[in-house]
């Protein structure tokens, strides 16, 4: 069996990322580890210091259960160079070159009203993009979505 992975980004303001992600790659939070009912519940059972909130940390997952779950946790220390490992945030890479570009774009300029930023748009290919705590990710087309063997196979 092969391992899965988390993503986990470190901020300044993990609710204010949360939202972000949520909004760039339909993720939702995640729910608590059972036999919790809620995250604060969950929290509870850690001796964490004084200051520490329920806010300083969020866990998002993607409501399909497919892509990696995403923690987002509140750090002291600013963000001060370049990711060394970036998401690319990749939408439906169907149709001409154009149709992809335009999708991209817009894609791109939701995020930006989401609250991320352009960093750089490599013209007909992806755009490089930072989210509000000013980690870089790309917005690129991703693969042509075929039909899969149930989708063309006939009736059984």
């Amino acid at each position: 069996m092969a391992a899965r992975i988390d993503l986990t980004l470190d901020c300044t303001d993990a609710q204010l990322l949360a939202e972000f992600w949520k909004s760039a790659l339909g993720y939702i939070d995640e729910p608590p580890p059972p036999p919790f009912k809620t995250r604060e519940e969950w929290l509870a059972q850690f001796d964490l210091p004084e200051d520490d909130s329920e806010d300083d940390g969020a866990w998002l997952c993607d409501p399909d259960g497919v892509g990696p779950r995403l923690s987002i946790l509140k750090v002291p220390e600013p963000k001060t160079a370049k990711n060394r490992l970036h998401m690319d945030v990749r939408v439906p890479g169907h149709g001409s070159p154009e149709e992809r570009w335009e999708r991209i774009r817009a894609n791109s300029e939701r995020l930006v009203k989401a609250g991320g930023s352009v960093l750089e748009e490599v013209d007909g290919h992806h755009v490089v993009m930072a989210d509000p705590a000013g980690n870089e990710f790309c917005v690129a087309a991703g693969p042509a979505q075929t039909p899969g063997p149930a989708q063309t196979a006939g009736p059984a």
